[in-house]
């Protein structure tokens, strides 16, 4: 007879409306024009959909110049400097911009307040393809980066009279409230996002992993490791009473005699993980375990995002 355990399952989890459409484009870019259809990084991060998509025809590059002529290339869902667009139209290539809408929206922000004459302020990670994105959107030294709390107090802006702020959407919820706190101290005229940046599926999947984690003894996010929100999810875990917090990609990363003294487990997913990889962890728990899941809903996803025209257009 299997011991009792009982899965606290956070909702929502997985796959959001940016990563849905990114993954949509790709794979209706194959459907339409045939394979390749070459990707500049990852489209989500994500291997099991990197690979998926891959099989079907898709070529994973890291650059443009490793993509030939007259092959659809597509732009993944982190946005891409605009340096990136502009040189594909200097060599005519034609090239569908999966971004996602949210991190567009970050991207128009900035450019804004830019036009408006303000130093934008960037908080986020240095060197994640969506921080490479939003600080390509303008000129060089025309956004600052700031990682931390400790780096407001060193940053050096031109007129602290006239900045602006942005986050990268992935974030720490608490995190980046207390980075924006020190900001306002530090800069108390400091322009803010009009709307929250963080997007709402980030904070959705955060405020669900607080509801769980105190009431488990381990909480598992499937997620990649490369991938921001899937990261922040094991910290904010972690940070609301739940020590063992710890990130898997897929069920079989998954030390199953570790879970020996666990009564209750969490499981969540990263926004960029797929349904399938968290119904691989629920059935490797029923294999071993007298399972009983308790849904943890904290609101509906009912968001949708469209794809561009160009390629819904025919499919009509």
């Amino acid at each position: 007879m299997s011991r009792p355990l009982t899965i606290l399952l956070a909702s929502p989890r997985g796959f959001c409306a940016g990563v849905d459409r990114a993954i949509q484009i790709v794979e209706v870019a194959l459907e339409k024009y045939g394979a390749p259809v070459y990707v500049r990084h990852e489209i989500v991060h994500n291997r099991f959909v990197v690979e998926g998509l891959e099989a079907k025809g898709a070529i994973f590059v890291d650059e443009l110049d490793e993509i030939p002529d007259d092959v659809p290339v597509v732009f993944s869902a982190h946005g891409v400097p605009k340096s990136i667009p502009a040189e594909a139209e200097r060599r005519k290539m034609f090239y569908l911009d999966a971004t996602c809408p949210l991190v567009s929206k970050v991207h128009i922000e900035a450019e804004r307040h830019s036009e408006q004459g303000r130093q934008v302020i960037l908080i986020g990670h240095a060197g994640h393809p969506e921080v490479v994105g939003t600080m390509g959107q303008l000129p060089s030294g025309g956004v600052v980066l700031v990682e931390s709390v400790a780096d407001v107090a060193t940053i050096e802006v031109e007129d602290p009279g006239n900045l602006a702020y942005v986050t990268q959407t992935t974030l720490s919820v608490d995190d980046t409230a207390a980075i924006v706190a020190a900001l306002q101290a530090r800069f108390p005229a400091i322009a803010k996002p009009r709307k929250e940046d963080i997007c709402y599926a980030t904070t959705n999947r955060q405020q669900a992993v607080k509801a769980v984690a105190p009431r488990a003894d381990m909480v598992l996010v499937v997620g990649a490791p490369n991938s921001s929100n899937s990261m922040r999810l094991v910290e904010v875990a972690r940070n609301h009473g739940c020590e063992r917090a710890m990130l898997v990609q897929r069920a079989a990363d998954i030390d199953w005699a570790a879970l020996e003294d666990v009564k209750v487990l969490g499981v969540t997913a990263g926004a960029s993980a797929p349904d399938i990889l968290i119904q691989e962890v629920l059935q490797g728990a029923r294999d071993r375990f007298d399972v009983t899941i308790e849904e943890i809903t904290l609101t509906r996803e009912d968001v949708v995002f469209k794809l561009p025209k160009v390629l819904t257009a025919a499919a009509e």
